[in-house]
């Protein structure tokens, strides 16, 4: 069974961004960049499924410049067999993510497709579920625990008040929660060796996608600044300024 595992390069989750001095985006100049963490989390789980003897090959991709040759060299560290970067310089909108994976997926023809669940710097967490459609293929998201038999996973998702099993027969598309697993610590002589292996690039144009960009980004701005807080000596001082000041209190 081959696992086909897509990543995204993000600012590191330990980073304060910041925005841009005209607003246009998030500056990224001289930031530390990485995985994004529920990728991470796919990663992992494709890398223990083959431990188990389920999977025989896993492959990740990624879509962006050259610079995401970075991610792909810590998944190649992690365990991956095989990486491959669609090479482009645009910014893609989920929708536009979802059909070039599409078409990296048909190329592949992989029996598992695996996803974050969402990636931490827009938090759209549109891609999984877009891709699965334009598979026509079965789909289950928030992954907390993936088990695979007989050409079924079984994968239990955290909802409203628990938990919910979904089965869905094989190939399907599966997004991953934090709680699926702990990503392993990346070793330094993994990580060295990582460096000679191949990356196979594909330029998006040769792809021959029809892609539309059905997003525009208008303006990025920071969160308003909470206020401070006010010290009260009493319960009673406390409800008199929810009741005055916050018209939290009827």
């Amino acid at each position: 069974m081959k696992a086909l595992v897509a990543i995204k390069r993000v600012v590191d989750y330990n980073i304060q961004v910041r925005v841009k001095a005209d607003g246009s985006d998030v500056d990224i100049e001289g930031v530390k960049m990485g995985i994004n963490p529920f990728d991470e989390n796919a990663i992992e789980e494709a890398i223990r499924l083959k431990e188990k003897g389920i999977v025989t090959e896993i492959v990740a991709v990624t879509i962006g410049a050259a610079t995401h040759q970075d991610i792909l060299r810590h998944a190649l560290a992690m365990g991956v067999d095989r990486v491959t970067l669609v090479e482009t310089a645009n910014s893609l909108a989920p929708l536009a993510v979802a059909k070039v994976l599409k078409a990296v997926v048909e190329r592949e023809q992989p029996s598992l497709i695996l996803l974050g669940k969402q990636a931490i710097d827009d938090d759209a967490g549109q891609t999984g579920q877009m891709l699965a459609a334009l598979l026509n293929l079965p789909q289950a998201t928030y992954a907390s625990q993936i088990t695979i038999a007989d050409n079924q996973a079984s994968v239990v998702r955290e909802i409203d008040g628990g938990t919910q099993t979904l089965s869905v027969s094989l190939p399907a598309v599966i997004t991953a929660d934090l709680r699926l697993n702990e990503p392993r610590y990346v070793k330094l002589p993994n990580l060295m060796m990582a460096r000679k292996k191949p990356i196979e690039t594909l330029p998006l144009d040769s792809l021959n996608l029809s892609l539309t960009h059905s997003v525009q980004q208008l303006k990025v701005a920071a969160p308003p600044e909470r206020p401070a807080g006010v010290m009260v000596k009493d319960v009673t001082e406390l409800l008199s300024k929810l009741r005055t000041h916050e018209g939290l209190l009827p």
